[in-house]
């Protein structure tokens, strides 16, 4: 089954000591892509969520917003910066000095000051939180693939009616091409009973004609291709696995042969049809920019 690279998945994990709440969204992308948004004390577990996403997506843009609270009692240390206590210190001594005051300097005093004490927030070791936060990641993986995978069966349907559409286009053409040939045939007698009432006869030219009928106007080898594009169309979207660029590649042969086509074919009803055909051609590409 085709999955679609859009969709949105969230999960959850809880105990008595951690709660995480993870969202994540993918847009089209050619590539797997991953943008997290996540307190910076669970950077250390990016590698490992990573590693998580590849286990259930292969291509898109992920945006991946994780929210986690650490319900541990704290081990919070205070950290004082000993450098900024000096300065603090030296410089409020001189401001004593400049004004002639002889008011004694207190720890407090300065510890009022920014950044001259500051918490240690890792503190508590932040190990065990990773199979929380894993958890939470991999059951909003389970609810986006959820989604994609019903996406991806709207976007199957509608693909399947289209290479339908296309298939009665081929069969069109195929019923028009034996009218072309014998009109090319006609115009070519026509031409040869032309030059053979001229004394001065262009073997060279009749025999060039000739020798280009068969090749101009007979397109059964590309028919026969597109019918089998189209078998291959339908065989690829059953596989269980990633079949975007499988897609992407069949639709640019399908779209070289109906060229071809409509170039041999020299007939304003085939190339009507050709232009159809490349039209839903066109849709079929559209939409699988949207499959994984």
């Amino acid at each position: 089954m085709i999955k679609s690279m859009t969709g949105f998945g969230a999960g959850d994990y809880e105990d008595e000591c951690f709660k995480v709440h993870v969202e994540i969204k993918t847009v089209n992308q050619r590539y797997l892509e991953n943008s997290f948004h996540m307190h910076y004390t669970l950077g250390a577990f990016e590698g490992d969520i990573t590693k998580k996403i590849k286990e259930y997506i292969s291509r898109g843009k992920l945006d991946i917003n994780i929210s986690f609270n650490d319900l541990r009692e704290k081990k919070a240390s205070i950290i004082v910066d000993k450098g900024l206590v000096e300065a603090y210190s030296q410089a409020l001594t001189s401001i004593n000095e400049q004004l002639g005051l002889n008011r004694p300097l207190s720890a407090m005093d300065i510890a009022k000051f920014p950044d001259v004490l500051c918490v240690d927030e890792t503190a508590n070791d932040m190990e065990p939180a990773k199979a929380a936060v894993l958890s939470a990641v991999e059951a909003a993986l389970r609810n986006l693939v959820k989604m994609r995978e019903n996406e991806g069966h709207n976007i199957q349907v509608d693909l399947l009616k289209r290479i339908d559409i296309l298939e009665g286009y081929v069969s069109q053409l195929e019923k028009l091409a034996p009218d072309i040939v014998a009109g090319y045939r006609q115009r070519l007698i026509d031409l040869v009973e032309q030059y053979l009432a001229r004394e001065d006869i262009d073997e060279n030219r009749i025999i060039q004609e000739t020798a280009l009928f068969a090749d101009k106007v007979n397109y059964t080898e590309e028919v026969v291709r597109l019918h089998s594009h189209f078998n291959q169309f339908r065989e690829i979207i059953k596989l269980d696995e990633p079949v975007g660029r499988k897609i992407d590649f069949l639709i640019q042969e399908m779209n070289r042969e109906i060229n071809t086509v409509a170039s041999k074919a020299n007939s304003v009803g085939a190339a009507q049809i050709a232009v159809d055909v490349k039209c839903e051609i066109e849709k079929i590409r559209e939409q699988i920019q949207n499959i994984e």
